[in-house]
């Protein structure tokens, strides 16, 4: 029989803790894409800049997503630090490659997350885990090519990837 005052914890502490992470690295995701976004807006790329404020977005509600997951769950949020985005980029590439490194790096950050809920026979993290592991593949393939992208425009050119993203929205 379960006290009144106790909780059923629906996750093992070490998800738990990998899940408190991955708020953290989703906020710092989003501060990342806000720098960009910014770096963008400044040489008047508008429509760069929007698509990095949109991820900046979307990084955020991924990691509310996380929390609303550990609250329902009855596990202890704890929202580490978040280290400062970096500030200054030398060109477009710089930028956008940055947002693909660091889509790779979250991507092996969920796999690392699924890899210890299908140890832990953690059926209903696996659930909830795909979405992001779906996510990713989408993440990291538009990074990929807008880098592609933004490589063959070059510095010089970027107006040519403004008209690219223009013709896909």
């Amino acid at each position: 029989m379960i006290d009144e005052k106790e909780t059923i914890m629906m996750i093992s502490k070490e998800l738990v803790k990998g899940f408190n992470a991955q708020v953290g690295h989703e906020f710092g995701a989003s501060m990342q894409y806000l720098s960009i976004a910014g770096y963008f807006d400044l040489q008047n790329l508008k429509l760069l800049a929007k698509l990095f404020f949109e991820q900046a977005d979307e990084e955020k509600e991924h990691a509310m997503k996380f929390v609303h997951y550990i609250l329902d769950t009855n596990g202890e949020l704890n929202i580490p630090a978040i280290p400062e985005p970096k500030q200054a980029f030398a060109s477009a590439e710089e930028a956008v490659e940055a947002a693909l490194n660091w889509e790779i790096e979250v991507t092996g950050q969920i796999n690392s997350l699924m890899a210890t809920a299908v140890a832990q026979n953690d059926y209903l993290a696996q659930g909830f885990l795909q979405w992001f592991v779906d996510e990713q593949l989408e993440e990291v393939s538009k990074m990929d090519q807008l880098l592609s992208v933004v490589r063959r425009a070059g510095d010089g050119n970027l107006i040519m990837v403004e008209a690219y993203l223009a013709h896909l929205s």
